[in-house]
C-alpha cells in the first residue's frame, strides 16, 4: 500500500507536466488540425533559458532570494518563449494552413529539429544541473509516503494553470474568439474575428504553458538538457490523444492518467514482468497506451464529435 500511495503521488506529479505541455498540443491541433511536434522542444528551450536567467541573477544579484531568484528565471523564460511561439507560427506554420496536411507535419519536426540543434550549439551538449531553489527535503504527511516542496509547488502551480485556462477559454471574448475561430475559420473572419491574432495568440499561450512545465520539469529532476523536450513531448502528445486531442479537459485528464499508469506500473513491472524488467522501462507504458487508443478509441477518453462540414 505504501508503494501504491507512493507512485500515486510521483504519477500525479509527472502528469501535472504531461497536462501543462498537453495543452499546447490539444489547443494547436483545436484551431489548426496541426500536430505541432516542436511544442515538445519550447519546454527545452524555457527550461534552458530559465538557467541562463538564474545564473545571471545570481552573479549580478547574490543577494535576491532563492523564491525571487526563481521567479525571476521562470519569467524570463516564459516571455522568451512566448516569442518563440509566435515566431514559429509566423514563420513556419502561417503560409502552410491551406497546405495539404502533410507539410506542416515535415515542417513541425524540422522546427523540432532545429531547436535541438540551435539549444546544443548555444548550451552544448552535456548536462547542466538546475538549482535547487526550492527545498527538496521530503516530507512525510503518510507514513512511507514522501512528497517535496517542489512537488507541492508543481501540483499547485498546475492546477492553477489549469483552472486559469479553462476560465480563459470559456469566460473571456478572446477565449469566445479562439473558441469560434476552432468551429470554422472562414465564418469566425466574416463575423469580426482576427483569425491570424488568435491563432498566434493560442501559440503564445501554449508556448507560455510549455515554459512553466519545463521550469517545474527541471527542479524536479535537477537537469537541463538540449535533447530532454523530446520524450516529455512524446508523452504529452500521448496524453492528448488518450484524452481527446481538441479536447481541453482531456489534455488534463490524459496527462494526469498517464502519469499515475506510467509511475504505478514503473512501481509493479519488475514483479509483473516476472523480474524480467524493471523501472527503466517505465516508458513502454506511455506508448502501449497510445497504441491501445488508437485502435479501440481514436477520439479518445474526452473526444468530442467531429461533423462533417459542406
Amino acid at each position: 500500500m505504501e508503494t501504491l500511495l507512493q507512485q500515486t503521488v510521483n504519477g500525479l506529479v509527472v502528469g501535472s507536466v504531461y497536462a501543462l505541455v498537453a495543452l499546447g498540443y490539444t489547443m494547436v491541433y483545436g484551431i489548426l488540425g496541426l500536430i505541432n511536434f516542436a511544442h515538445g522542444d519550447v519546454l527545452m528551450i524555457g527550461a534552458l533559458v530559465a538557467l541562463e536567467a538564474i545564473r545571471l541573477i545570481q552573479l549580478y544579484a547574490p543577494d535576491l532570494g532563492l523564491i525571487p531568484t526563481l521567479l525571476g528565471g521562470l519569467g524570463v523564460s516564459v516571455i522568451v518563449c512566448m516569442a518563440l511561439g509566435y515566431t514559429i507560427e509566423r514563420t513556419a506554420y502561417r503560409r502552410l494552413r491551406n497546405a495539404p496536411r502533410l507539410a506542416p507535419l515535415i515542417t513541425a519536426i524540422g522546427v523540432s529539429f532545429l531547436l535541438q540543434t540551435l539549444a546544443m550549439i548555444i548550451w552544448g551538449r552535456n548536462y547542466h544541473t538546475f538549482p535547487q531553489l526550492v527545498s527538496t527535503t521530503p516530507l512525510e504527511p503518510v507514513a512511507g509516503v514522501f512528497i517535496t516542496p517542489v512537488q507541492i509547488a508543481i501540483l499547485v502551480v498546475s492546477a492553477t494553470l489549469m483552472v486559469a485556462l479553462l476560465l480563459l477559454v470559456n469566460k473571456t471574448r478572446l477565449g469566445r474568439a479562439m473558441r469560434a475561430t476552432a468551429e470554422n475559420h472562414k465564418v469566425a473572419s466574416l463575423m469580426g474575428v482576427d483569425t491570424n491574432k488568435i491563432i498566434a495568440a493560442t501559440f503564445i499561450i501554449g508556448s507560455a504553458l510549455a515554459a512553466v512545465a519545463g521550469v517545474m520539469f527541471s527542479s524536479n529532476y535537477g537537469i537541463a538538457h538540449y535533447a530532454m523536450g523530446f520524450m516529455p513531448g512524446l508523452k504529452a502528445f500521448t496524453a492528448a490523444v488518450l484524452g481527446g486531442i481538441g479536447n481541453l479537459g482531456g489534455a488534463m485528464l490524459g496527462g494526469l492518467l498517464l502519469g499515475l499508469v506510467e509511475s504505478i506500473g514503473a512501481g509493479y513491472i519488475e514483479d509483473m514482468s516476472f523480474g524480467f524488467l524493471n523501472s527503466s522501462y517505465q516508458d513502454i507504458f506511455a506508448f502501449v497506451i497510445l497504441g491501445i487508443v488508437l485502435i479501440f478509441r481514436p477520439t479518445g477518453l474526452l473526444g468530442e464529435r467531429v461533423a462533417d462540414r459542406a
